[in-house]
């Protein structure tokens, strides 16, 4: 039975020959399934497996006593944190920032279509007809960022390219300008951020704390005719209180990439109300987005081969 200290599953499988220049082929198991009956069934000893690279969130891997480090491909680690039953013990690594260029392209395209009324356009294209209409520009708007982590940063320049006005809430202080960002931190800033905000575009992990952290008084504090954009995860924004802001016209429309229940079930108004543009949790989906994430993940191999502290290790307590 090999010794092998390193398991790597179907989801790192595609760097499979990266990760053997790192560690060593002998040090690698490749199973199909992440568990001690995957493992011993892979060659390997489930006693002797000490970090997991391709796994999905599993309770399988309590199985392994000897692991100390799990690497999640994922940028989001909210199933893991939830659903895994992952020992206290287990360092967890993710992916974070791999997608956070693309996720703040998404954001700004969703911008510019709401504010330019885009599905007018395209209807009017698919009609053949010619249907010129006065539209908005984002220069001299208001954009407020709930999430003031790398894909927030990253939206951030770019909407001050276009010459926007940004305000960001994120978790801990201090409140204050950034590089001509204002931060706020807490519910006033919160409040602050909704009200002042012509659109809000929510780039903040899942978690305890951010769970349907925009209910219906929340969304009332927005100004009338307003957008919403959710590009990070579903959840945030309660789907109930979105759809009934929707309907009675309270906002202007709203951006979804990220849903609650994914893929959004067929039967779902979203799909079918004016002024929503639905995309399927498709914004970070791009080549760049996976090679960033391969990097990430040798690097932090690489670390750990050096005994050097590893990067975005997951903080169990604040979720991310």
């Amino acid at each position: 039975m090999s010794l092998a200290d390193v398991a790597v599953g179907p989801g790192a499988r595609g760097e499979a020959d990266e990760i053997a220049a790192v560690v060593g082929p002998e040090r690698i198991v490749h199973a199909d399934v992440l568990s001690a009956a995957g493992i011993e069934q892979a060659g390997g000893d489930p006693a002797s497996i000490r970090v997991v690279l391709g796994a999905s969130p599993t309770g399988l891997l309590a199985e392994l006593p000897s692991l100390t480090w799990v690497h999640s491909a994922a940028a989001g680690v909210d199933g893991w944190l939830t659903g895994a039953q992952l020992p206290e013990s287990v360092m967890l690594t993710s992916a974070v920032g791999n997608g956070a260029i693309p996720l703040a392209e998404h954001a700004l395209m969703l911008m510019l279509m709401l504010n330019r009324d885009t599905a007018r356009w395209f209807r009017a294209q698919q009609e053949h007809r010619w249907d010129r209409h006065v539209h908005g520009e984002l220069a001299g708007s208001s954009l407020g960022i709930i999430g003031y982590g790398n894909s927030g940063r990253d939206l951030a320049r770019k909407a001050l390219a276009c010459h926007m006005r940004v305000r960001a809430l994120r978790r801990r202080g201090p409140d204050g300008e950034e590089g001509g960002v204002q931060v706020l931190t807490g519910e006033e800033g919160l409040h602050e951020l909704l009200r002042e905000s012509d659109v809000v575009v929510v780039t903040a992990p899942y978690t305890s704390e951010t769970a349907d952290m925009l209910g219906s008084a929340e969304l009332a504090m927005m100004p009338a005719g307003s957008h919403l954009i959710v590009i990070s995860r579903g959840g945030i924004v309660a789907e109930d209180a979105l759809i009934e802001a929707l309907r009675s016209g309270h906002l202007g429309g709203a951006g979804l990439d990220a849903h609650a229940v994914e893929p959004l079930p067929a039967d779902s108004p979203l799909w079918d109300l004016p002024g929503v543009i639905v995309t399927p949790h498709n914004g970070a989906t791009t080549h760049e987005t996976a090679r960033r994430g391969r990097e990430i993940m040798l690097d932090n191999l690489r670390r750990w081969r050096d005994g050097v502290d590893l990067l975005n290790i997951v903080d169990r307590d604040h979720g991310y």
